[in-house]
């Protein structure tokens, strides 16, 4: 009879920032990776890769409403602490940084931290006051927690580029790793919203992925062929039921999320943001032309 595997050692939970000081003392090379919880296999893969490069890993989970607009889904994101306590055990995790709204943002901050012309282009345009969420609350994860490196999904291009820019103008000395995008496997970056999909919502917002394989496989036309091949397969998605609602598919440079010319070559992002029902979804490939 096989013995059972004994249960994995559940992390430190610390919900203030003395318990978090506390849990990290004698810590050694620690990395950090953020997230709102709700947390699922593309979470785990930054965690895996964070512990392959340190001593110490901590997860942070807070959904932060810095981030979210008036009419965005903060009060239905989903907050599933023991269970994302449970997966972080699984995975080796040393510390969860789980902080209450009052701990990162006392009534009195007023001071916070934009992104610049980066930060306006694609999410930022969409979404105003994104960006300045998101990097407010990392910096502040940042000086925190006081890591050595700190892990990224590259499903969200665009913040990871900026967080990066952040890091290297305020000569913060940690050290910004992009995690590669992980997908289901029927294609769809693997994310925490698409829980509210149903299953016809699945099946439209297939075409994202299609999408950027389209204009992937156009690459040797071009800039315009890329853009050209990857918005066919939008359109037809426009008219599929439930319809694929376009926010906005661009072809960009990496390092300025800014669009690229018709004669560009070198790196570029093709990256999608559309709406299929309520859910807002993302995604993005890195092309070379």
């Amino acid at each position: 009879m096989t013995a059972p595997h004994p249960a994995a050692p559940a992390p430190l939970v610390a919900h203030t920032p003395d318990e978090l000081r506390r849990a990290l003392t004698g810590a050694g090379r620690v990395a950090l990776v953020p997230t709102m919880g709700a947390l699922h296999e593309g979470h785990r893969s930054l965690m895996r890769l964070a512990r392959e490069r340190a001593d110490t890993v901590v997860v942070s989970v807070f959904v932060n409403p810095l981030q979210f607009g008036p009419n965005e889904d903060f009060d239905r994101y989903p907050r599933t602490l023991d269970t994302d306590t449970a997966v972080c055990a699984e995975e080796g995790v040393d510390v969860v940084f789980a902080p209450g709204v009052d701990t990162m943002y006392p009534a009195e901050q007023t001071v916070t931290v934009h992104a610049g012309a980066m930060g306006d282009r694609l999410e930022g345009a969409s979404r105003p006051g994104f960006f300045t969420g998101v990097l407010t609350v990392v910096s502040k994860l940042l000086h925190l927690v006081g890591p050595d490196l700190a892990v990224f999904g590259s499903k969200d291009a665009q913040q990871l580029a900026v967080v990066r820019r952040m890091a290297a103008d305020l000569n913060m000395p940690v050290e910004i790793v992009g995690a590669p995008t992980l997908r289901d496997p029927d294609g769809l970056a693997t994310s925490s919203r698409n829980v509210y999909l149903s299953g016809a919502e699945r099946t439209s917002a297939l075409s994202l992925s299609r999408a950027l394989e389209a204009g992937r496989a156009a690459v040797p036309g071009g800039p315009d062929a890329v853009r050209a091949a990857a918005r066919a397969v939008l359109d037809d998605a426009a008219g599929a039921e439930p319809p694929v609602e376009l926010d906005y598919l661009a072809l960009v440079d990496p390092a300025t999320f800014a669009d690229v010319p018709a004669d560009h070559t070198g790196e570029a992002v093709l990256a999608v943001a559309a709406r299929v029902g309520a859910t807002r979804l993302i995604d993005n490939v890195s092309l070379t032309l």
